[in-house]
């Protein structure tokens, strides 16, 4: 998935009220951008670290800037706008691009389902369970080589995994789908000290037949595509 616009570098100023970041840009200006990101970029947004935003013309957007990229300056990035993963994700499973969900007849976004919930993805192939796929956007690492999810605690994740293992005792498939974006881990985990009633609850989904998938990506500030298979350890 190509960015819309060129991406253009700058220095974080600040992070403030969840989605306003401010930037300086190599060329002077200071600007504030959207940060399409709830959780908590624990290790992320640092004043100082380097970043990369997307300008945009919308007259009916408010702010002219997107953050999108943490420059790591050792050819790593992370990914930090939470809306990348679906819009890349649904890219991929359109053209077959992800192991063990190549065929199936149709593909829904957003459905509703459980309580008072939407489901990320939904799929349908006749002759077959309906699979209810979940998707989380990873991006801590406090261990070199270790993705970790959570980033703070997610009453809204544990909500979504026990409404998954309902999905399987109805009789169909659960997925829960990991997009790790940093191109610096190449293993994921639970943050179990940050939220251990996630992590319980993760386990219980799994007990219960919930599926675990965890793929990461390739990043650069020209593009995200869908990187490879990661294992999942505790």
């Amino acid at each position: 998935m190509r960015f819309q616009t060129p991406l253009v570098p700058g220095t974080l100023i600040r992070r403030y009220k969840r989605f306003l970041a401010d930037v300086a840009l190599a060329d002077g200006q200071d600007v504030t951008a959207h940060c399409a990101n709830p959780g908590s970029m624990m290790g992320l947004a640092e004043p100082g670290m380097q970043v990369w935003l997307e300008p945009n013309d919308d007259p009916k957007k408010k702010l002219k800037y997107g953050w999108r990229l943490v420059d790591h300056g050792n050819g790593h990035f992370t990914g930090v706008d939470t809306a990348v993963p679906n819009r890349m994700l649904r890219q991929a499973l359109e053209t077959g691009a992800i192991p063990g969900l190549e065929d199936f007849d149709t593909l829904r976004a957003e459905v509703p389902y459980g309580e008072n919930s939407r489901i990320d993805f939904l799929i349908k192939t006749e002759g077959q369970s309906d699979l209810y796929i979940e998707v989380k956007s990873v991006t801590l690492s406090r261990t070199a080589g270790l993705a970790e999810f959570p980033d703070s605690v997610t009453k809204r994740g544990t909500k979504h995994l026990q409404e998954l293992a309902n999905m399987v005792a109805q009789g169909h498939r659960a997925m829960m789908l990991y997009l790790v974006q940093r191109t610096d881990c190449d293993r994921m985990t639970l943050a179990q000290d940050i939220d251990p009633a996630y992590a319980s609850a993760w386990r219980a989904a799994t007990e219960a037949g919930v599926e675990t998938l965890v793929l990461d990506c390739q990043i650069t500030p020209e593009a995200v595509q869908m990187g490879k298979l990661l294992r999942m350890s505790f």
